[in-house]
């Protein structure tokens, strides 16, 4: 509702302070909300770097291992190992509770680690390596999983952060324009009321005298 089309009557007024009232609870709502988001948003940041480290730490190791095993067997007797190793991951969608609300995020699963090559053909080399490279897979399971979260944390502070500046560069000044112009034509009116009661007081004492 315009202020050109706003009739100034009192039950007006009381809407429209019902109304500003009702969108400042809602902005101070919005607003903690938001911080509670930016603080949750920043711990998983946080976790993610440092799982980020330790993912470029573990893979460095990994690799150099696999460089040994190599050396050690040969490209072909590496290959051969290679081919009877299976490592895989099961991912499935789940939710975190995170200030009061269900975000969906990403759950992954690892497989226990265990060796998969028999004492045959187990080296040491070749055992280090699948140890290693079990580290650098549950490491980047935990990483795709805290980004997942950081990704929709991220999106429900911007949502948040419209909303805020909707209420609060929008929503409220229009309700505080509305209420303040609904006052002053109250007021006015009260006055010009006043004016003309004075005015027939006025004329009925003229009136009287004569």
């Amino acid at each position: 509702m315009s202020i050109q089309g706003l009739a100034p009557t009192k039950s007006n007024l009381l809407k429209e302070k019902e109304n500003l009232a009702l969108a400042t609870e809602g902005y101070e709502l919005l607003e903690r909300k938001r911080e509670i988001l930016m603080i949750e948003l920043m711990k998983r940041v946080d976790e993610a770097k440092m799982l980020e480290h330790e993912l470029e730490r573990a893979s460095e190791a990994a690799y150099a291992s696999m460089r040994r095993m190599i050396f050690s067997l040969g490209r072909e007797g590496a290959a051969e190992l290679a081919e009877g190793a299976v490592l895989g991951a099961s991912v499935r969608e789940s939710t975190v509770q995170v200030a009061g609300l269900r975000i969906p995020a990403l759950e992954a699963v690892v497989p226990e680690r265990r060796l998969q090559s028999s004492f045959v053909n187990s080296f040491a080399e070749s055992d280090e390596t699948m140890l290693e490279f079990h580290r650098v897979l549950k490491l980047a399971v935990a990483m795709s999983a805290i980004r997942s979260v950081v990704w929709r944390l991220a999106r429900e502070v911007r949502k948040t952060q419209r909303r805020v500046n909707a209420l609060e560069k929008m929503v409220i000044p229009d309700s505080k324009a509305r209420k303040t112009f609904i006052e002053a034509s109250l007021e006015e009116r009260e006055r010009e009321a006043v004016f003309a009661v004075k005015l027939l007081k006025t004329r009925g004492a003229k009136r009287g005298a004569t």
